[in-house]
Order: C-alpha cells, then sequence, then structure tokens
C-alpha cells in the first residue's frame, strides 16, 4: 500500500465567513437595543442644548439685542446649542462601551470570527442615529421657540455633512478615552473637557470674533468651532459670516470646503485612533 502527499482542501467553516456588511448590522442592531434600554442615554443629553434653544437664547437675544444684524440669536444659539448636544450624546454612548466591558458581553464578541474595528463601527451607526436624531429635536425646539431658518437643498446637504463627520470625530474621541480609562468614575471626570469645555471656546454662544486673539486663535483649531460655522452656513447664515471669521477669505464656499475637510480629517483620524487603541486594550 503506498501513501500519498496529495493535500486534501477542507473548506473553512461557515462561521468564519460572516459579510462584512451583515456582522456590522448585527453589531449596530445589538447597540441599538441595548440604547432603547436605556431611555436616560437618549434624553440626558437633550436637557442642556433643550434649556439653551428654549430658554436661554430668547433670554440673552432680549437682554442684548442679539449679536448679530443678519442673523436671529435665538436661531444662532439654537444651532450653536447642537455643539453640545452631539458631544454630550457621544459621551454617553461611550460610557456604554466602558460599562459592556465589565459587564457585557463584549469578551464573547471578541472571541467572534469579526475583525475587532466592526465592534467600534457598529458602535458608531448607533451613535449617529442618535445624535441625529438629538440634532433634530434641538432644532425643532428653536424654530418653534422662534428662531428663523434658511433651508435649502444645498443648506440641508451642508449641514448633514458638518454634523455627520463631527459626530465621527465626538465618538472616536469618546471611543478612545473609553478604552483607556478602566473605572467609570474616571471616564465621568473626563466629560467636562471632552464635551462641554470646547462648547464655550467654539462660538456656540457668541461669535469667535469676539474672543481675545489668542482664545480666537485657539478656537480656530478645534474642529468644533468649524462644524459650527458649517451648520450655520446650512440652515441660517448662507453669507458664511461664521466662517469668515475663520478664514478671512471671501469665497465662502471654498472657506465651507476648507472647514469641511478639516472636520473630516480630525474624524478620520480619531477614528483610526479609537480603532487601534481599541484593539490593544482587548488583549490586555
Amino acid at each position: 500500500m503506498s501513501a500519498t502527499s496529495d493535500a486534501v482542501s477542507m473548506p473553512l467553516p461557515q462561521a468564519r465567513r460572516a459579510r462584512p456588511a451583515s456582522a456590522l448590522f448585527t453589531l449596530a442592531r445589538r447597540r441599538a437595543l441595548l440604547t432603547s434600554r436605556t431611555p436616560r442615554q437618549i434624553a440626558v443629553p437633550l436637557v442642556g442644548p433643550a434649556l439653551l434653544a428654549l430658554i436661554l437664547a430668547p433670554a440673552l437675544q432680549k437682554a442684548t439685542g442679539g449679536l448679530h444684524s443678519h442673523i436671529d440669536y435665538t436661531s444662532f444659539v439654537g444651532v450653536g446649542a447642537i455643539g453640545l448636544v452631539i458631544p454630550l450624546s457621544c459621551v454617553f454612548a461611550g460610557l456604554s462601551v466602558l460599562v459592556d466591558r465589565h459587564s457585557g458581553a463584549q469578551r464573547e464578541l471578541l472571541a467572534a470570527p469579526i475583525p475587532r474595528a466592526y465592534l467600534v463601527l457598529g458602535n458608531m451607526v448607533v451613535a449617529l442615529v442618535l445624535a441625529a436624531l438629538q440634532a433634530i429635536v434641538v432644532v425643532g425646539l428653536s424654530a418653534l421657540r422662534g428662531g428663523v431658518f434658511h433651508i435649502t437643498i444645498v443648506g440641508v446637504a451642508w449641514f448633514m455633512a458638518a454634523a455627520l463627520l463631527f459626530t465621527v470625530f465626538m465618538y472616536a474621541l469618546a471611543e478612545t478615552v473609553a478604552s483607556r480609562v478602566t473605572k467609570e468614575e474616571d471616564y465621568i471626570g473626563a466629560t467636562p473637557v471632552l464635551a462641554i469645555l470646547p462648547f464655550f471656546f467654539a462660538g456656540a454662544l457668541f461669535p469667535i470674533g469676539a474672543m481675545p486673539g489668542v482664545l480666537a486663535a485657539i478656537a480656530k483649531a478645534m474642529p468644533l468651532t468649524h462644524a459650527l460655522a458649517l451648520l450655520r452656513y446650512g440652515f441660517i447664515d448662507p453669507a458664511g459670516k461664521g466662517l469668515h471669521d475663520i478664514w478671512g477669505m471671501s469665497n465662502v464656499t471654498l472657506e465651507a470646503w476648507l472647514s469641511l475637510a478639516v472636520v473630516a480629517l480630525f474624524a478620520a483620524a480619531l477614528t483610526v485612533i479609537a480603532i487601534r487603541v481599541f484593539s490593544r486594550s482587548a488583549v490586555k
């Protein structure tokens, strides 16, 4: 009897041939179900921005007479409140990931035959949807309170692009911090720096031109400043006054593209960092 050395090719198990889109959808669906069981994650980030849109903006407009001659101040702050609701929403989403690591099913998911990046991207999809719904609520409340919006198809495109990219950046930042810390208390302690402090420097309540030169220069380097200028350009500031404050150019369309590129660069860089940091923390 002679032996043969021919190798027999065996088909790989079907479980290890999961389609990328299917795996990503499954992970996003899981995160969405977990989020729906904690309504405070949806409602709490809306409280502060809603108060800004409903109470603070009209009060400041009455007290100061408005800071712009061509923009309704209630609308100005109403859009600016999105610069608070998106970071808070993403920070809460990052906190749920930290809880999932300690007491959820993250360990089992890490053993599944899927790339670890999908865990980050699946959570990000849910964060995008949730932040979008909350941003719509804030704009709606501002409109009900008397805000004036000039909505066009092109304006909606600019608004959506800026909101999408900024949400990607903020969630990636939240995911990165959640992967670096080990305790929920440490993560919560970082919330003011991540979500609240930039809000006051990025032109959410007043134009960045009203700040001292050093602070204005810092604001121009922040992605939130560019995102808010684009959001206002899309809905309430077709003349691009906020974009002019950043770039000082005469072509508003070019300024808009430059600001969008800045936000996109931050979003892409932080997404890569978030995936890398998560992958490294998963093996510890």
